[in-house]
């Protein structure tokens, strides 16, 4: 199989990744897309969920195994797009359209590159591929929730977009829930506890806070307030106001000392 063939045929699969919804939890039919992509190129492969697992032809349990991951969900799209999400438009060069570098552009590179060697016989170590699901919302049916039906993986490439500069290493994540509280009331009634001026200074805390720890690898830990909610009407006070922190953890911090 030539490598202009292999670029050829990831090229178009990219495309229909793009013109195929996949938000995460949602990606029944990209996993089809993948699955038949694999078949039309003579690879077996398996499907837990939504996502789709392949050995190299030669798979040998005495032998390391290398692990070829990335992944075929995508966020929604925001409302600031100025182009159809859905809609694979090339232009000078480039691939427009949702998922194309978050991550399906990784996702068929190492997709084309599996197809490339898995018939090889004289690998030094196995290759294991695995297009994974809920990758962006950290779900429960992602390579996490599959690696107990995995071989041992001594070794891992992941593909994400990083401008084609190898990293060695990624920060965690925790999510958190948070809600200020206040006192419910009309808007024409005086009211000293109104939730969402309690808010303010909440907001302003996560805005200044720094954690101590700065890792010489991934740097500080990040911390952003990314959703917030509070009120349904123009005359009424709410009783509450809830915010959403994603942070990002380097290795100088557990999850559980974040918290």
């Amino acid at each position: 199989m030539s490598l202009e063939s292999l670029t050829s045929d990831a090229l178009a699969l990219l495309k229909n990744l793009i013109a195929t919804p996949s938000f995460s939890g949602e990606e029944k039919d990209t996993a089809t897309l993948i699955r038949k992509w694999l078949e039309s190129h003579d690879i077996p492969c398996a499907q837990i969920g939504n996502n789709i697992i392949a050995k190299n032809a030669h798979f040998n349990e005495g032998k390391p195994t290398l692990l070829l991951n990335s992944h075929h969900d995508t966020v929604r799209p925001n409302k600031a797009y100025t182009r159809d999400p859905f809609a694979p438009t090339v232009e000078d060069g480039r691939l427009y359209g949702l998922g194309s570098n978050d991550a399906g552009g990784s996702l068929v590179s190492l997709l084309a590159s599996f197809a490339y060697w898995h018939k090889q016989t004289d690998l030094s170590h196995n290759v294991l591929l695995v297009a994974s699901a809920e990758e962006e919302n950290s779900g429960p049916n992602s390579l996490r929730g599959i690696l107990q039906d995995l071989p041992q993986i001594d070794v891992a490439i992941v593909g994400e977009p990083t401008e084609m500069h190898l990293a060695i290493a990624e920060k965690g994540l925790v999510v958190f829930d948070a809600t200020i509280i206040g006192t419910p009331s009309h808007a024409a009634h005086p009211n000293t506890d109104n939730a969402i001026y309690n808010a303010i200074p909440v907001l302003e805390w996560f805005k200044n806070y720094r954690f101590p720890k700065v890792s010489e690898t991934l740097g500080e830990v990040k911390l952003t307030v990314t959703q917030i909610e509070g009120g349904k009407q123009h005359n009424a006070v709410p009783a509450h106001v809830d915010i959403v922190l994603d942070v990002r953890v380097n290795d100088c911090y557990t999850n559980g000392e974040i918290a």
